[in-house]
């Protein structure tokens, strides 16, 4: 694919000849795009750029090796075809002539978004669904070519405790921080949940926060743009007049920086708050500060026109029965389990897995069950351990059944099945043992995150 423009020297960026400092700091910055970010731009990341603000940028949107490299991504995310019908698959057939013509659409401004396709998927625990929106792959391509101008921006402000959707931070990360905060005392805990947040955001506050650092005009109304696209769902078509749609490629990076301002503010305040995405936490040493964190954390959130959610909002003391649940786990009385959600939602993996009419072999039942086993296990790894001899009882069970089946016996494993089928002759054929995972990684880890 042949470049339409040429790689300059981006506009009010500092005369800097210097390269980044040292290897400390290209390597905090190894995971951008380097078409886009080159040893200029990320020296003037660095040290910062003329007015506070960057110029400038919408040729590196459009250039042909940025759309190439976010073409790739896209590619390998896979992912459902939007309104146009237009799949991975057929994008790949005509990928070159494809990406020339948004190319050529961005740079002579021309390009425009198409409505997503809304889809409802099933909320977790929930009789309710939630909302996706899916793009036409060629806007997937152009909204990833964008995160990767815009997100070393702001990567750069964001605050220390935001985990979501950031590069080199995860869900560990943010349970990490919340396991250390509760062992040095910070046991008071404000549970908060903004109510449907990515459907709530203000356009114009979130343009204003990004207008702080970005001032290029044709960068700013291809943001615009994305958050009046259409939403198509069945035959309703209508433009949203707040939010960003979930499962947009932008979207992660945009929630970010609308809470961005409240990140700041509580930190400044002195509070201990752990966020991922619209989730967070608030952890402090007594009762009042709690009780003052969610009075200062609800008028800040409520600036930006969000609501926090009155029933699923609360402050509770950790160190007694009831704890708290964040990011998949329960936390309570100096010690974490998967919450009831997360254990149903296995539980109803394993059962689809283990019915007693299933008519493959015991062992290749047991392969199937060791690729959830494992994966649910890599991240719940640091429960309580008797999360996992309860759930090893109840998956042997499970097959015991499946067994007592095959000889005309009704019923589930019991009595002395425990005999005939010992645990021996499951660990025989392969069963991955959550018990024995604990305790191997307890000892190699120490119990550490």
């Amino acid at each position: 694919m042949k470049e339409i423009m040429k790689e300059g020297t981006p506009a009010e960026v500092i005369e800097i000849s210097k390269q980044v400092g040292d290897a400390h700091n290209r390597d905090k910055w190894k995971w951008v795009e380097p078409s886009v970010w080159t040893e200029r731009m990320l020296t003037a990341l660095e040290e910062g750029v003329k007015g506070g603000k960057w110029f400038a940028l919408m040729d590196k949107v459009y250039s042909g090796k940025n759309l190439k490299a976010s073409w790739e991504k896209v590619r390998a995310n896979k992912g459902a075809a939007g309104i146009d019908q237009q799949s991975i698959e057929a994008f790949q057939a005509n990928a070159e002539k494809y990406l020339e013509e948004l190319q050529e659409g961005l740079r002579e401004n021309r390009y425009e978004a198409k409505p997503v396709k809304r889809v409802w998927i099933p909320k977790m625990g929930s009789k309710e669904k939630r909302p996706l929106g899916i793009p036409v792959v060629k806007d997937r391509v152009v909204q990833t070519a964008l995160r990767n101008v815009l997100e070393p921006i702001f990567e750069k402000i964001f605050a220390e405790h935001s985990y979501g959707f950031r590069r080199g931070r995860g869900c560990k990360d943010a349970l990490r921080r919340v396991e250390t905060l509760l062992k040095t005392g910070k046991t008071w805990v404000v549970d908060a949940d903004i109510k449907s947040y990515f459907d709530t955001i203000s356009h114009d506050m979130l343009m204003r926060d990004i207008k702080e650092q970005v001032a290029d005009g044709r960068v700013l109304e291809l943001i615009e743009g994305y958050l009046k696209q259409g939403v198509i769902d069945g035959l309703d078509h209508w433009e949203p007049e707040k939010g960003t749609p979930q499962g947009a490629v932008i979207s992660p990076l945009l929630a970010n920086i609308y809470l961005n301002r409240t990140d700041h503010n509580m930190s400044s305040s002195g509070y201990e708050m752990v966020r991922y995405a619209d989730d967070f936490v608030i952890l402090c040493s007594t009762e009042e500060e709690a009780k003052k964190a969610l009075t200062e954390v609800k008028m800040k959130v409520e600036e930006i026109g969000l609501i926090l959610h009155p029933e699923k909002t609360r402050i509770v003391d950790a160190t007694l029965k009831g704890g708290f649940d964040f990011l998949g786990y329960h936390f309570e009385r100096n010690t974490r389990w998967p919450r009831n959600k997360s254990m149903k939602k296995l539980k109803d993996s394993i059962r689809q897995k283990t019915k007693r009419t299933a008519g493959k072999s015991m062992k290749c039942i047991i392969d199937d069950l060791n690729r959830s086993l494992k994966g649910w296990f890599e991240y719940f790894q640091h429960s309580n351990g008797k999360t996992f001899q309860m759930t090893d009882k109840w998956i042997r069970m499970r097959l015991r059944s499946i067994l007592r089946k095959r000889q005309g016996r009704h019923g589930r494993g019991q009595g002395t099945d425990h005999w005939r089928w010992p645990n021996a002759y499951f660990s025989g054929l392969g069963l991955f043992t959550l018990t024995a995972a604990h305790e191997q990684a307890r000892q190699s880890r120490c119990g550490n995150y």
